[in-house]
């Protein structure tokens, strides 16, 4: 699909009668996080607050992250993650991972977070009737990276993905890692073949002379499930305390047992006609997958970004020479799901976009990043991130606002992505008054016109004689004015 070099920014539709109206904070590529209220008004910039992501909090407090380490030797780890007042003023933080010796780069201890953290009090990061996050003590849970070898997985060097759970203090009193369940997973004989030739190598000869490391799993996503109705029903695989995560490299969603350790759900990395799984289609490169608390509309059910793009391990074929990122879809997918049936509840897919399939379904489509958050009133906000589109969606599928980020990056050429964005209620941030909703009405993109170019209405026109089938015997052409 081509796309356009000139778009309008900013927000593009906004219905307040429908919208669940309130803040919305994204992290911006290299420049910081910003806080912008309905209307796209930007009423807060955090600048070098580099959210992996940004997360608000009550009292206009912010979880972020300060920096990067240099992609060089650790691609996506995060020096720290902190908590920070409204005017950015620290008041939390933590990088007791591990001490860090990168050549020619000063010596420091980094959290190495990556994608995702969760704050006590709060199963998923986002806003929900009665369950806020801690912001002056309690625990918190940390995705984070450490390097070692894995020899059910690759011969090669990898980067495993491990969570952290960091008391107030700082000191990490519990923690899992994800290489010590390989064989959980359900892999088949193809899929280690392939994964043990290319355990998903990034970085390395990609953008510099530096190791390969082997991102095998590449977990983007981890949270709580918190109370829900299928452990108060007596199924054990869903306690409060069990935390769900993705891997996008393998197609997986999983819940693991905070207890034991152990994976007691999960779906993927199989979706063929003889899995249950089968009935969800293949869920491909997904992100942000979390069981939807309790005290929301669809509390219970599993919500995704079903990315499509391009993931998994499998036998080589003709799309993968290697049986590397061996499903392919051109379009994405937002899923609730039952986690018990796995019958689909909701889903908002090109379909629902109210665009064709195939013909132009990639007009809804991220292959990487990207989020769904369920609001209080039933709606959907979808973060659309490789093209920077934020959306608000009722159950009915209709846009009720939007928002296209305006600010630019040459990482990769001319991007706007948004990781992922999260809304959160006005009284969350008291330092501000209430802002004013202005209603933004869909522009009708078959008459706007750029200034200087000639708008819809015609001076003259043309009949053109004899029929065709179809149409009138007389149709009508019309030539647009030269004035």
């Amino acid at each position: 699909m081509g796309y356009p070099t000139v778009f309008p920014t900013g927000v593009t539709v906004y219905n307040p009668e429908k919208a669940w109206s309130g803040y919305t904070v994204m992290p911006l590529q290299s420049l910081g996080s910003l806080v912008i209220d309905m209307n796209g008004n930007e009423v807060r910039f955090f600048k070098n607050l580099h959210g992996f992501p940004t997360k608000l909090f009550p009292g206009g407090r912010l979880v972020s992250s300060t920096g990067s380490r240099n992609p060089k030797y650790g691609l996506q780890d995060q020096r720290d993650v902190v908590q920070v007042d409204w005017n950015g003023n620290i008041e939390w933080q933590w990088n007791q991972a591990e001490f860090i010796t990168d050549p020619g780069e000063e010596p420091q201890w980094m959290a190495r977070q990556h994608h995702d953290f969760q704050r006590e009090g709060n199963t998923v990061g986002y806003y929900v009737p009665g369950m806020e996050p801690r912001i002056d003590g309690g625990n918190t849970l940390v995705l984070a990276h450490y390097d070692t070898h894995i020899p059910e997985v690759s011969d090669k060097y990898l980067v495993d993905d491990v969570v952290y759970e960091v008391n107030w203090e700082g000191e990490i009193i519990w923690e899992w890692k994800c290489g010590d369940h390989v064989k959980e997973f359900g892999f088949s004989e193809a899929a280690f073949n392939a994964m043990s030739r290319n355990p998903n190598y990034r970085g390395g000869s990609l953008i510099d002379d530096s190791p390969a490391q082997g991102d095998w799993m590449h977990i983007n996503s981890m949270s709580v499930l918190g109370p829900n109705k299928w452990y108060d029903a007596g199924d054990e695989r869903f306690h409060p305390d069990n935390i769900i995560m993705d891997g996008r490299e393998t197609n997986i969603i999983f819940i693991v047992s905070k207890e034991t350790g152990k994976i007691v759900w999960k779906v993927g990395p199989d979706y063929s006609s003889t899995r249950p799984e089968h009935k969800l289609g293949w869920i491909i490169g997904q992100h942000h997958a979390h069981m939807i608390p309790k005290g929301l509309p669809g509390e219970g059910n599993i919500l995704v970004f079903d990315n499509g793009g391009w993931a998994g391990y499998d036998a080589p074929n003709p799309g993968s020479k290697d049986g590397t990122k061996a499903a392919k879809r051109d379009f994405s997918r937002v899923l609730e799901f039952d986690p018990i049936t796995l019958d689909i509840v909701w889903q908002y897919t090109p379909k629902e976009a109210g665009f064709v399939i195939p013909l132009d379904a990639c007009r809804f489509y991220s292959p990487f990043i990207s989020s769904a958050q369920r609001l209080p009133n039933g709606n959907t906000f979808i973060t659309e991130g490789s093209d920077g589109r934020l959306l608000e969606v009722t159950p009915d599928h209709e846009i009720v606002w939007e928002y296209i980020c305006p600010y630019f990056s040459a990482m990769g050429g001319a991007m706007n992505f948004v990781y992922r964005a999260y809304r959160a209620p006005y009284e969350w941030v008291p330092q501000l008054p209430k802002p004013v909703e202005t209603p933004i009405e869909r522009m009708s993109v078959s008459s706007f016109r750029v200034p200087g170019a000639a708008p819809l209405g015609f001076q003259s026109e043309v009949t053109i004689e004899g029929a065709i089938d179809g149409f009138s015997s007389a149709g009508t052409c019309v030539a647009a004015t030269d004035e």
